[in-house]
């Protein structure tokens, strides 16, 4: 009984070192918990694109007004009026980088079968936020020869997002 008792306590010494010896080999580590709180994103529209009054002619032609503002009358169209680019301010956080985005085109349209298509382009895809931040949009019009009259609108939509 003896040989058996001893037989037993040495095989559960064994299994308590073997058990006490993985313990001792256990490594840890810590590791830091953080957040970054940016203000809500906003942008507000300051001024339409306008394209300005336009009177048509024979051929079909285009009237550009570049994100500064400048018009360019294509030939055998008559161009008056002023032509502000679409501007719009941006509020968040100073310092936060912001991806910028329009609509590629807008339908401007006077009645439910007269239409013109405008391509769009901002005047910035990117910006790093200062706390005076804006953008314009500038567009190309295509207006078809002898285009009907009348006053044509449409809507775009812009998108800014932190990046």
């Amino acid at each position: 009984m003896t040989k058996r008792f001893l037989k037993t306590a040495f095989v559960g010494t064994v299994f308590v070192a073997a058990f006490a010896s993985t313990a001792a080999n256990a490594a840890t580590a810590t590791a830091d918990a953080k957040a970054r709180i940016l203000k809500q994103i906003t942008v507000t529209k300051v001024s339409d694109l306008d394209f300005g009054t336009i009177i048509t002619g024979a051929a079909a032609s285009t009237v550009v007004v570049s994100t500064t503002g400048v018009r360019t009358c294509g030939v055998g169209l008559v161009c008056t009026g002023t032509t502000p680019a679409g501007s719009f301010t941006i509020g968040g956080t100073i310092g936060s980088i912001v991806t910028i985005a329009s609509d590629p085109t807008v339908l401007l349209t006077s009645g439910p079968i007269n239409n013109m298509t405008a391509t769009l382009l901002t005047s910035a895809s990117t910006r790093t936020l200062t706390g005076t931040d804006g953008f314009t949009v500038g567009g190309t019009l295509a207006v078809g020869a002898n285009q009907a009259d009348g006053a044509y609108a449409g809507t775009f939509t812009v998108t800014v997002n932190y990046q």
